[in-house]
């Protein structure tokens, strides 16, 4: 007889928290917040342990992680909705927007220079069609349509195009130079 022992919920916990917290933070968008709703998963599924065994405990804690994960957001909208009512329009313009510090500016100014320099890079065609995709969201399809090319070529550019913006990135972040040809 072969050793099927039902692994224990903390092994289950330990060997699946990674993904756990991955699902959790996509659906709440916060990293933190995914990390407190894995543990109060755990911490519920273990409870749920003491009154009855819980025959399949990984898919039971990524359920009820899940439904923490719906509770969270639910709770967020009608918060939210409860916040924006007794804001009125008026009130809505006097609120200033936040102006974003000089280190952040100063930090744009330098992504935005760094794209510039990635682009001038890329062939016309390339530069379209990464502009397409990423910009106006067009589809590969799409995009054949528009420029009348194939969609192994927008593939083909697309591929070329984002690594070619990666890379001028990563020289710059390494404080090299771009020569442009």
């Amino acid at each position: 007889m072969g050793d099927t022992a039902k692994p224990t919920l903390d092994a289950v916990f330990i060997g699946h928290r990674g993904a756990l917290v991955r699902l959790l933070s996509r659906m709440v968008g916060s990293a933190a917040t995914a990390e407190d709703l894995a543990q109060e998963a755990y911490l519920k599924v273990r409870a749920a342990e003491r009154d009855r065994p819980v025959e399949y405990p990984a898919p039971f804690l990524f359920q009820t992680a899940r439904n923490l994960a719906l509770d969270h957001l639910r709770r967020e909208r009608r918060n939210a909705v409860i916040v924006t009512q007794d804001i009125t329009a008026e009130g809505m313009e006097a609120v200033a927007a936040p102006l974003p510090s000089p280190e952040t500016e100063a930090g744009d100014r330098q992504r935005l220079a760094r794209m510039e320099t990635a682009l001038t890079a890329l062939s016309e065609r390339q530069r379209r069609i990464l502009l397409l995709n990423r910009m106006e969201g067009l589809s590969h399809a799409q995009i054949t349509e528009r420029l009348d090319v194939s969609v192994s070529t927008v593939q083909k550019d697309l591929k070329t195009a984002l690594l070619a913006c990666l890379e001028v990135f990563a020289r710059l972040d390494r404080g090299g130079r771009i020569d442009r040809e």
